[in-house]
């Protein structure tokens, strides 16, 4: 389906480059990534998501040994990409919890001066960009924190012991803290603080329902994060993903290479939903989650 006039620098613009094909008279634009309710292409589910006249995208996914390649052999996920401003953003939390989180702090006392050591491990060596395994462990500490009364270092400490328990580097982030490392946690965290068994059952709760928003490969990593677009925990439907592997690892609507940024500014500059609906063949509630992902007041 044409698009509309003066409509074609930003329908081209919504789609994330990891590579260009500039051969074509109009450009074949290729993202990476893949929507799991789609067909895969062949057995490791190895492709790329094609721009076609219309809406139409070829889902399929690049194994992360190809996509280790364009990355110059790095592991996308644990490259320092996210801003703290950015991930405060995405994961609707104070930018300063997650720098204190991330980075540890000074914290004044009655008694002087004592040092917040940090509840994750920082990718970053210069402590100023946050990798996506990094923001997968946010997002689970922040969902922790609803739990009232909740002790940050001894939730550190908590996930420090699960981590040399099973041996894991990133303990929130890997699928084996979600089959074997849950209850350690909950456990051992309940016997620090003296937790009741109710208050280990609600804190079991919600540590489990933030991890069904992760997706991980077959190596049991974290490989895409469907934040939550709403305060409090509320559920959310998953229609905006984050992809290491798309758009640099921004929001995107699930199963495109369409921005949530795109979409929103689009929304910002008085278009209507319903016609951003139509110009991205994509349905109603898709646009309202992708400019709620944005705009939280507007939304």
């Amino acid at each position: 389906m044409a698009r509309r006039a003066g409509r074609s620098r930003d329908a081209r613009s919504w789609v994330s480059l990891d590579v260009i094909e500039s051969q074509d008279p109009l450009p074949r634009r290729v993202a990476v990534g893949h929507d799991a309710s789609e067909r895969r292409t062949d057995r490791e589910g190895e492709g790329a998501w094609h721009r076609t006249p219309s809406h139409g995208k070829i889902p399929a996914r690049r194994s992360w040994e190809s996509t280790l390649n364009i990355y110059g052999g790095r592991d996308p996920r644990a490259i320092p990409t996210y801003t703290f401003a950015e991930a405060a953003h995405y994961l609707r939390a104070p930018d300063s919890t997650l720098r204190s989180w991330a980075r540890g702090q000074q914290c004044r006392t009655k008694t002087g001066t004592h040092p917040f050591e940090p509840v994750i491990d920082f990718d970053d060596p210069d402590g100023k960009l946050l990798s996506f395994t990094n923001l997968v462990e946010l997002h689970v500490l922040i969902q922790m924190r609803r739990v009232h009364g909740l002790q940050l270092p001894k939730v550190r400490h908590a996930i420090r012991w699960v981590g040399e328990q099973l041996r894991l580097d990133h303990p929130l982030a890997r699928q084996q803290f979600q089959t074997d490392g849950v209850d350690l946690l909950v456990e051992h965290y309940g016997t620090l603080v003296a937790a009741s068994a109710h208050g280990q059952l609600v804190m079991r709760e919600i540590v489990v329902d933030a991890l069904r928003r992760i997706e991980r490969d077959a190596a049991g990593l974290a490989v895409r994060l469907f934040p939550y677009t709403r305060q409090g925990g509320v559920e959310s439907p998953r229609l905006v993903v984050l992809d290491p592997r798309i758009a640099f690892g921004r929001p995107v609507l699930v199963g495109t290479g369409i921005p949530t940024v795109i979409v929103a500014e689009r929304f910002k500059a008085g278009e209507e939903v319903a016609s951003l609906a139509r110009d991205y063949e994509r349905a109603v509630a898709e646009i309202e989650e992708a400019i709620r992902c944005e705009l939280p007041v507007a939304a």
